[in-house]
């Protein structure tokens, strides 16, 4: 994704394109790319201006067998059996009640553009916005949320490694006081929502004439820089510079309760002003016969294998998934590219995500499809089934990044009608590949534009949902134990390695596919807080539990 900004960039389409859109890029963040109508060529907006295996002991010490049914003492399969249930692979589902979903939102702290609205805020004043955009979320029925701790190799999190982000306190490597990051995840978990650290890799400082403060490592590894066009980029040819990503990474993942890690869409600088990157001398003593293209490739590639592995040791459930540009490649430039006129990632910002894919070093891609249906340069309705078919057959999640940001612009016919974004989630059902989307970004979730998202809940989001399984064939977690309702509240007893609970309601006599997908699913509940559901309505009441790979249990249906 790119920080979204201040600045729209359009679509490239040739290298003219390429160079006007270059500023917008660098601010904004998870794709804030706007196709510019008036140009028709448009290419890119970004809004510049973030598979181990899964732990078993959690389901073995709550006692399950084989299958992920209850092993309580004294009780016989047949009354556990009897007691829970699941839904069999033939039970016929409902692509309108989708059980598993990914609905998140990103929140660019670059520029302030979503959070804090400024900085110097207090910290009760920092808290009580951040709450805001998560009731928000919460009251769209979303379920994550991609936050952006590293802007620009600063923090927004007390390090030892980085100085604290000048978007939060005004002044870079200013102490605000407290350490926000703790505060932002469980505020994000007692919602229900997963937390997704989003990184930007070689992005040094937000401009090449900044003062850095004293420890920053762009000032003491000079050598690992390169100013370009004002700003200042970590060379991604330097073996020095991908330890150092990664290590900056790692230490997050294991000091802070985050779901997964998230990069966006800055690899290589996107094109401007024409100026040639230098990285010639990193090159010429690691180029090894590659072409420079080919050798800024697996620059990023390396990067990208190396994080997956380090995010994966530190923590078996973390995801780690990149929001790229929406065009992989042209079918001008490759036969296997999208029929699209934009800029091609895999040309000009060296970042193949189909090689991503391939080799599974990411969980998920999530690609930033900024562009209406129909737009000459790059059709919506084109680059969903490309993606779709990019990750078929793989294990690798897809998700579709949306330009919520773009809704009600009025440089484009089809942005100033509030039913072209909820066409999109229409659309993708269509591809079961597609399983979720994200919306830039926060401060859009706030506005509402057009009332879109109210159009959004009604028609796509009417139940809640659970998130994508991390990895297939994991445990599954045992059935909830001790499940009653009286007196119109569901109880339960806590069950250990739970990271949510599904309250099913069923009001038919035949239960057995109750669980299906999501047309009896009421509520996710949080695990953080009580073992509790407030019962709305009659019928027979079932309850899950849910791990933090997203595997769930068999039901059990409250006495």
């Amino acid at each position: 994704m790119t920080e979204r900004g201040q600045v729209v960039r359009p679509l490239i389409a040739t290298t003219v394109i390429a160079a006007v859109a270059v500023g917008a890029a660098y601010t904004f963040g998870p794709g804030a790319r706007a196709e510019k109508v008036g140009t028709e060529k448009a290419g890119t907006e970004k809004v510049g201006a973030e598979k181990a295996g899964a732990e078993k002991a959690g389901a073995e010490k709550a006692g399950t067998d084989k299958a992920g049914r209850s092993a309580a003492p004294k009780a016989t399969r047949q009354q556990v059996e009897a007691e829970t249930l699941t839904a069999a692979d033939t039970c016929a589902t409902s692509e309108k009640y989708p059980k598993r979903q990914l609905r998140g939102v990103w929140i660019a702290t670059v520029h302030n553009l979503d959070w804090p609205s400024k900085p110097g805020l207090s910290p009760d004043r920092q808290k009580a916005e951040y709450v805001k955009i998560l009731d928000n979320a919460v009251k769209r029925r979303l379920n994550a949320v991609f936050f952006q701790v590293r802007p620009a190799s600063d923090a927004i999190y007390r390090s030892s490694l980085e100085p604290w982000s000048q978007w939060v306190t005004g002044t870079a490597g200013k102490d605000p006081g407290w350490d926000p990051l703790p505060f932002l995840v469980d505020e994000a978990h007692k919602r229900g929502l997963q937390f997704h650290a989003w990184f930007n890799p070689y992005r040094a400082a937000d401009s090449a004439s900044s003062n850095l403060p004293e420890g920053h490592p762009a000032r003491l590894h000079p050598d690992w820089t390169v100013k370009h066009e004002g700003k200042l980029y970590y060379n991604p040819g330097l073996p020095q510079v991908r330890d150092w990503v990664t290590k900056v990474v790692t230490d997050v993942v294991k000091r802070y309760d985050v779901d997964g890690v998230h990069f966006d869409d800055y690899f290589y600088p996107y094109p401007g002003q024409g100026t040639r990157f230098a990285d010639q001398a990193a090159y010429k003593k690691y180029g090894k016969g590659l072409t420079l293209a080919d050798w800024r490739r697996r620059n990023v590639n390396q990067l990208v294998a190396q994080v997956s592995r380090a995010v994966h040791t530190a923590k078996p459930y973390a995801a780690f998934g990149i929001s790229p540009f929406g065009i992989w490649r042209n079918k001008a430039e490759d036969p296997a590219g999208s029929a699209t006129k934009g800029m091609s990632a895999y040309d000009s910002i060296y970042a193949d995500a189909r090689a991503w894919i391939k080799a599974g070093s990411v969980d998920y891609v999530m690609p930033q499809l900024y562009w209406p249906r129909g737009f000459a340069a790059a059709d919506y309705s084109v680059l969903a089934k490309w993606w779709a078919d990019a990750v078929k057959g793989t294990d690798v999640d897809l998700y579709i990044g949306q330009a919520l940001y773009r809704v009600g612009a009025a440089d484009t016919p089809a942005w100033t009608k509030a039913g072209e974004l909820p066409a999109h989630l229409t659309l993708n059902q269509k591809y079961p590949e597609i399983s979720g989307d994200v919306y830039f970004s926060a401060a859009q979730l706030v506005k509402n534009p057009l009332g879109v998202l109210d159009r959004i809940v009604k028609s796509h989001y009417a139940r809640p949902a659970l998130p994508p399984v991390l990895r297939q064939g994991s445990a599954v977690p045992a059935a909830p134990r001790g499940v009653k309702a009286a007196g119109g509240t569901l109880t339960w007893q806590a069950q250990p390695g739970a990271q949510a609970y599904g309250i099913y309601r069923v009001t038919g006599k035949d239960a057995s596919c109750a669980t299906a997908d999501a047309r009896n699913l009421v509520a996710v509940v949080p695990a953080s807080v009580a073992p509790s559901y407030a019962a709305g309505g009659p019928g027979a009441y079932y309850v899950t539990a849910v791990d933090r790979l997203g595997n769930e249990s068999p039901a059990t249906r409250a006495a």
